[in-house]
């Protein structure tokens, strides 16, 4: 991330604005944002696959080929930014649950995992597809669920200005799109 670009870009913007870059309270709102983006834009610099491999913390559970027993992590709060607007998407919830075959992984890892998918430019949709994917290749299952409910900024205070609305996407791979039972067991509550 070109940390003195942003710098210069940020102050160009608040120009465009009709904004005095040199008074008092934005003399250093350039530096604050690149040191900000560098925060909540972590994930940009990381494929799928290499956060899976930054998360993979699993541990050998015997759990035969047939079981059904679930772990379900749940109100996992993320945040992002649509790549549409660049606006936030707020009030962020992750449900994540999977059927352990043979090893289960460590469940801070699950919150650390939907974290740093969330610090990218981002659509909602896709940051569910993206934790499944992380969450497949950790784990070896193919019977994964991710569910988000989260609101969007682009929603809420601009365009439509709906603030009571939500935004719900359900990611069900394996057993969990294949049976409804358990799709209701995650977005039901157990």
């Amino acid at each position: 991330m070109d940390s003195e670009k942003i710098k210069y870009l940020v102050r160009e913007f608040l120009v465009a604005l009709g904004e005095d870059p040199e008074r008092e309270g934005l003399v250093e709102t350039p530096q604050r944002v690149a040191r900000m983006y560098q925060e909540i834009f972590e994930g940009i610099k990381y494929s799928n696959d290499k956060i899976a491999q930054m998360f993979d913390k699993t541990f050998e559970e015997d759990y035969s080929s047939e079981s059904e027993d679930m772990v379900v992590v749940r109100d996992i709060d993320i945040f992002s930014c649509c790549e549409h607007h660049l606006a936030l998407m707020y009030d962020m919830n992750v449900t994540v649950a999977y059927i352990p075959k043979g090893k289960v992984i460590g469940l801070s890892k699950i919150a650390r995992i939907c974290d740093m998918v969330g610090k990218r430019l981002q659509l909602q949709e896709r940051i569910g597809r993206d934790i499944a994917y992380i969450m497949e290749k950790i784990t070896g299952s193919h019977d994964i669920a991710v569910v988000i409910k989260g609101k969007h900024s682009c929603m809420t205070m601009r365009g439509i200005k709906k603030n009571n609305s939500f935004t719900e996407t359900a990611v069900f791979m394996g057993k969990f799109k294949e049976n409804e039972s358990f799709r209701n067991k995650i977005c039901n509550r157990i």
